[in-house]
């Protein structure tokens, strides 16, 4: 887990590489390579999300705003003095200021109550974890073998989850509700926090906080099932959906802080949750062995400890089959 330090460097400073950070990330081509640098900056600090998340609240006031009036705010900086090497307190949003007109300068901004465009993809490797910071201030934890594409239009935040699973804290407007579609299904909210999860046989749904609303993904807009906190559903493949169930949100999204929970859970279910996190995967050898129940926590990097402890729980043994897989038999 990144470690919160204090930030040795100056405020001003934080502010300039955010203004910059914030330009670069408007561009549709920025490359893999420079958003995996974004977010190792992001990470470095506190201050480092305080000041770029200030600069996406800025941004979007901006459609509030008369163009003549923007135009006469990104003229700004260039009026503000700088006496004795200080910086005044005004030049904070001198810099945003900046980023609006550098903004403008690139053809981002083309109007009045025109949100920003935005295109991008973002995948995880087998046992990575990967947190993204959007550009109007919404937050995605993608977990282990997971790909997610985000297009930001102007009446919609669109999200595919093609593969693994995300958690979602998505920041609140109700112009633009965040629309997540994942196979036969999709969720769609305005602000809340949420977890989404895409297998090859259903889709699975949890909300932390907030509500959200969840569909075939053909359905029609009155066809759906409203979650609240602490509860989830679940999308077939033919996208039907479930009535809504209690859900342990904490449990279910663990996988943040690299823990693997389960409670009274089937082994079935153990070995699809484990088999995401090894580059073999794992089988029951039967039916009955499926159906055996687990409660207990283990680490997500480190699958092994839990085969490794298995017939010490329950009565199987763990066999390695000649492709490298294993096999979970009853002992």
């Amino acid at each position: 887990m990144t470690q919160t330090r204090e930030c040795a460097c100056g405020q001003a400073t934080v502010r300039d590489e955010a203004a910059q950070w914030f330009v670069r990330l408007q561009e549709p081509a920025t490359s893999a390579e420079e958003r995996q640098r974004f977010d190792a900056w992001l990470a470095e600090h506190d201050a480092h999300q305080d000041e770029f998340q200030a600069l996406q609240k800025l941004w979007s006031a901006t459609d509030l705003l008369p163009r003549a009036r923007l135009q006469a705010l990104c003229a700004t900086p260039e009026a503000i003095p700088n006496s004795a090497g200080k910086r005044r307190p005004l030049l904070r949003y001198a810099v945003a200021a900046s980023v609006l007109a550098a903004a403008v300068g690139l053809g981002l901004f083309s109007g009045v109550n025109r949100p920003a465009l935005y295109d991008a993809e973002f995948t995880t490797a087998l046992g990575e974890r990967r947190h993204v910071a959007l550009p109007d201030g919404s937050q995605v934890d993608l977990n282990s073998r997971s790909r997610l594409r985000v297009r930001y239009e102007q009446g919609q935040r669109s999200v595919e989850l093609s593969e693994g699973e995300a958690m979602f804290s998505v920041e609140h407007d109700s112009h633009r509700p965040f629309v997540v579609t994942a196979g036969p299904g999709k969720v769609t909210v305005t602000g809340t926090r949420f977890d989404v999860r895409r297998d090859a046989s259903q889709t699975r749904v949890a909300v932390e906080q907030g509500s959200v609303k969840v569909q075939g993904r053909d359905a029609a807009d009155n066809e759906f099932v409203g979650l609240t906190a602490g509860l989830g559903t679940r999308i077939d493949a033919q996208g039907q959906v479930a009535a809504a169930y209690a859900v342990d949100a904490q449990a279910l999204t663990a996988w943040r802080s690299g823990k693997l929970v389960f409670n009274n859970a089937s082994l079935s279910e153990v070995v699809a949750e484990v088999s995401r996190y090894r580059g073999q995967p794992l089988r029951v050898g039967s039916e009955a062995v499926g159906r055996l129940r687990l409660t207990s926590v283990f680490k997500s990097d480190d699958t092994d400890a839990l085969l490794k402890a298995l017939p010490s729980i329950l009565p199987v043994a763990v066999q390695t089959l000649a492709d490298g897989s294993q096999e979970i038999i009853a002992r």
